[in-house]
């Protein structure tokens, strides 16, 4: 029996680029193969990965890489990989020659736990590719196996996501019944049908068993579903609308449809991994400009065209993971909209922020592109778009980011109506929020006028600060002022006087009005 060929360090680093990794010491052989990822850990027992990538997680110092190497290579390891910058002295060349494992660099600033991921993606990747040439029977694509599937069983088939979404479908689907053909047409089962499903108890029924279901009184016509399953994880499910249950040979051939379905979508999910990840990691790297920013730039194909920044962010009342997941379905809307308006525009979520890099001619048509798509959205996501300025070169994508990050700030704030802004449409919130920040590091405003003002309100239920900020609101206005306020003229002088007696503000000096205003904008009550 010949074993499949496993992923080989060549492909690796190629997939990584020299945006992520470099070759520090050695000459890496690209034909080696490479079995896992194995985290080092001096005090734990070493695994049994064959021809492991060894990640070095604190390993510095040319000794301690050196030590490194060695003990890698009585693991068999393909290469070890550092942080960089990596000092390579005698000691480490004579380990790297006499073990012929090579060292590579991971690029600083980069987080070694989504790396850990990434590496475990792209060898799942090839993994699933060998999978298939080793005997699966994955001919062909989703599609292919939709039709086959037909054949088999005599009636259409929809191969779904967890979500109800259609991944694939066979021919005849005219033969289906009215859900099915809105099915096919909408790309998505309808949300009616996948609430009865599941207040009947069909999903429920369906994941737990790992053999066809018949359901035959929830829909026009009879189905047969399976759960496509991977380990213990329901990837999705195959559909089928039929005129009776099953022989017991259908149901076996349902059953061998679903373990190829299973590494179909394997295949998919880890191809969308690696290359989302890849992704983000290049645009971080762009984002955060050094030295690598130009290569990363250039892989992204951003190298060509002026560009800006725009960063989203979604709003409302979620909790972390809900906010995370929220704001993955906003980048995958965000990422097709860039894409109809630039191929070349670049789209990555990192943690509850999505980046777009997206190539423009100018800041006002940037704006424009961001407030059509939250147009479009409407709505179903409530997000807001901070924009940076456009950069002429890759170089200048880092101002441009940080630009977009103040202005969305503002937005994420509620101190702008805007939706959609540029650092120069909000830049005095802006301003006022970074003021905030040291005030509320540095600043001790305990015995300034709005706060003795606000103490007081609160001990006696009085509205002096509101009246305060009416007068500054109306430059001193008082009829406008008392009319803001829903108060006579008459007693508003009063408490004009009073909050001048209570604060000790002088509210003739332009300096003491400054100041009060200035608070009162840049802390909230209570604040």
């Amino acid at each position: 029996m010949i074993s499949p060929p496993r992923s080989v360090l060549g492909r690796i680093i190629d997939d990584l680029g020299s945006t992520l990794v470099e070759v520090v010491a050695g000459e890496p052989d690209p034909s080696r193969p490479v079995g896992g990822v194995l985290i080092h850990d001096p005090l734990d027992e070493p695994s049994g990965i064959p021809d492991p990538l060894v990640l070095g997680v604190g390993v510095y110092g040319a000794g301690e890489v050196a030590a490194l190497v060695e003990r890698s290579a009585a693991l068999g390891a393909a290469a070890v990989i550092v942080r960089s910058p990596v000092e390579v002295d005698g000691r480490l060349k004579e380990a790297v020659a006499e073990s012929g494992v090579p060292v590579l660099g991971l690029t600083p600033g980069a987080s070694w736990a989504p790396i850990s991921a990434l590496l475990r993606s792209l060898l799942a990747v090839e993994e699933a590719g060998e999978a298939h040439t080793a005997g699966a029977p994955l001919a062909g694509d989703l599609f292919a196996l939709a039709n086959a599937t037909a054949a088999l069983l005599d009636g259409p088939v929809t191969v779904e996501d967890r979500n109800g979404r259609v991944l694939a479908f066979s021919s005849r689907q005219d033969e289906g019944d009215e859900a099915r053909i809105a099915t096919i047409l909408e790309r998505q089962v309808p949300y009616d049908k996948l609430r009865m499903l599941e207040e009947r108890g069909a999903f429920h029924e369906l994941y737990s068993s790992d053999r066809p279901v018949y359901l035959d009184t929830i829909v026009d016509k009879p189905r047969v579903a399976i759960g496509i399953r991977a380990g213990g994880e329901i990837l999705g499910s195959i559909w089928v609308v039929v005129r009776e249950p099953l022989t017991e040979d259908r149901d076996r051939s349902l059953m061998e449809a679903a373990k190829v379905a299973a590494l179909h979508l394997l295949g998919r999910r880890a191809g969308e991994d690696v290359g989302g990840r890849l992704r983000a990691d290049l645009l971080a790297k762009v984002l955060e400009g050094g030295s690598g920013a130009a290569d990363a730039a250039a892989r992204l194909g951003l190298s060509a065209h002026p560009a800006c920044v725009l960063a989203l962010a979604v709003t409302g009342q979620f909790s972390g993971p809900d906010r995370v997941a929220v704001a993955q379905r906003a980048c995958q809307a965000l990422t097709l909209h860039l894409s109809a308006v630039h191929p070349q525009a670049a789209t990555a979520q990192l943690d509850e922020i999505v980046y777009a890099i997206l190539p423009a001619a100018s800041d006002e048509a940037a704006l424009r592109v961001a407030q059509t798509f939250l147009e479009r959205i409407g709505g179903r996501v409530s997000a807001v778009i901070g924009l940076g300025r456009t950069a002429a070169r890759p170089a200048e994508l880092r101002r441009s980011r940080t630009e977009a990050d103040r202005a969305l700030r503002v937005l994420r704030a509620g101190r702008s109506p805007l939706r959609a802004a540029r650092l120069t449409d909000v830049w005095v919130p802006s301003l006022l929020l970074e003021v905030a920040d040291r005030v509320s590091v540095e600043d001790d405003l305990s015995g300034a006028a709005v706060t003795r003002l606000r103490a007081y309100d609160a001990q006696h239920g009085t509205a002096l600060t509101e009246t305060l900020s009416a007068w500054l609101d109306t430059f001193g206005d008082v009829i406008a002022a008392a009319a803001a306020v829903h108060v006579h003229p008459n007693t508003f002088r009063y408490r004009l006087k009073r909050l001048a007696e209570v604060a000790g503000l002088d509210l003739s000096d332009p300096e003491a009005r400054f100041e009060a205003m200035l608070h009162l904008r840049l802390t909230r009550p209570g604040g």
